[in-house]
């Protein structure tokens, strides 16, 4: 009995969409330990092939519905067992739906290749199938693994899915065209050559898909760098100032003697108290100034000092700024800067001032400049991808301060991460020093 090339078995596609889905283990974190994870994917697997199976006589017209009801079972796979957002699970679920139409035609047509006559062994044809899909799913999983090995969660727009959405659909409608309607000019007239259509037009969808994320991703790349290197410039920029404000400072502390003297011939007490106030907050600002042996993370810290005073915050510092002689200017000033800032923005939101708190501490430790910035946090921030998830409403055009540090750090061969602890959050930052 020869086989029919255009009727793949309905538990085979059933088995690929299953298989679609768990590619993506090794590519996103799962929303639920191994042990559950096992019979949900497990009953996922039997549900999706019993439905298909079921709706193999179905009549022509609900073709379409049973295909959009074995994608939404996809989609609340996906859901299921990945940490995923509604619309990065959509986006996902088109990826997934293409690769499993490619596969299980792929698979199909070198079955009817090698078997015209369907008189292959049980071995031969179960074997052919573990090899394609095993094949098609590793190379997909492999490729992922490469394009996100921390496992990131997706950030995916509205617009994002819906392009996505839209070239899923056209290639789906343009695969199937001649399954659906024969009598089109766009239509196949033979079996074999309906097969080559499918299969090669699902191929250059899954591509075409690829691509596409591929392009998402380095665009938004080239978004976070830019607005990284802003960050770099804002904090540079904001070291000049502070330079210049604490050079005011210097003339005015040594301005200081002028005014002992005048103070010395001043009769009036109530104008020598004046004067004494005006002197006590020239000495504080003055005060606020560090001397770690680096000039410019000197002037980093002075200018945060001094801010931090502003507003109640409390804010210790014990660094040994001579071992950041390696490092670029703008280096220094980003890391420390976007690491300040972080931790004043939280402290500000703190109602009660006794409890704004930062220790800021720079020491070596063996071959490692190691960097670690606590601020007293009782209200710890949901974290994502191992940052903390921005509060702010804007959330696409913020939260970069740490990106901007990992990715610092990172030049120098280093890394930067963060954790709580007891109420605090902790930045730490390990940057090898050259030569040792």
């Amino acid at each position: 009995m020869n086989v029919n090339i255009l009727d793949i078995p309905r538990a085979y596609t059933g088995i690929a969409e299953w298989m679609a889905c768990l590619v993506f283990l090794v590519q996103y974190e799962p929303r639920m330990p191994l042990r559950r994870r096992i019979p949900a994917a497990g009953i996922a697997l039997v549900l999706q092939c019993l439905f298909l199976v079921a709706t193999d006589n179905c009549p022509l017209y609900l073709w379409i519905p049973c295909m959009i009801v074995a994608a939404a079972m996809m989609l609340g796979l996906i859901l299921m067992l990945y940490d995923l957002d509604l619309t990065a699970g959509a986006y996902t679920c088109v990826q997934a739906f293409a690769l499993a139409e490619f596969t299980a035609s792929l698979e199909w047509q070198l079955h009817c290749f090698l078997w015209p006559e369907n008189d292959a062994v049980w071995w031969q044809r179960y074997g052919l199938l573990v090899g394609v899909y095993g094949g098609v799913f590793a190379v997909m999983a492999f490729l992922g693994r490469r394009d996100n090995p921390r496992r990131e969660r997706p950030v995916v727009t509205g617009h994002d899915l819906l392009s996505a959405a839209i070239m899923g659909v056209c290639v789906f409608a343009i695969s199937n065209l001649s399954f659906y309607l024969k009598d089109t000019p766009f239509s196949g007239q033979y079996a074999g050559e309906i097969q080559n259509i499918r299969t090669f037009v699902d191929l250059c969808g899954v591509a075409i898909l690829y691509a596409y994320h591929l392009q998402r991703k380095e665009a938004l790349a080239q978004k976070e760098l830019s607005a990284m290197q802003m960050l770099v410039e804002s904090q540079y920029a904001q070291y000049r100032m502070s330079r210049d404000s604490i050079e005011m400072v210097n003339r005015k502390y040594h301005d200081l003697k002028h005014q002992i003297a005048a103070l010395r011939a001043e009769p009036d007490a109530a104008v020598r108290s004046r004067w004494l106030d005006e002197m006590e907050g020239d000495i504080q600002a003055y005060e606020a100034q560090n001397k770690t042996g680096n000039s410019v993370l000197d002037t980093v810290l002075t200018g945060k000092s001094l801010y931090c005073q502003k507003h109640s915050i409390g804010l210790t510092v014990v660094a040994d700024g001579k071992s950041l002689g390696f490092m670029d200017m703008m280096d220094i000033c980003s890391i420390f800067g976007n690491a300040l800032d972080n931790a004043i923005e939280y402290e500000l939101k703190l109602s009660d001032k006794s409890k704004r708190m930062i220790h800021l501490t720079l020491s070596t430790q063996k071959q490692f400049l190691v960097l670690q910035v606590e601020n007293y946090c009782p209200d710890p921030p949901a974290f994502r991808n191992g940052l903390p998830v921005t509060t702010k409403q804007d959330a696409d055009n913020h939260g970069f301060g740490l990106k901007s540090i990992q990715y610092t750090a990172k030049k120098y061969g280093g890394s930067a991460t963060v954790q709580l602890a007891e109420n605090w959050f902790i930045l730490k930052v390990l940057i090898p020093i050259p030569g040792q």
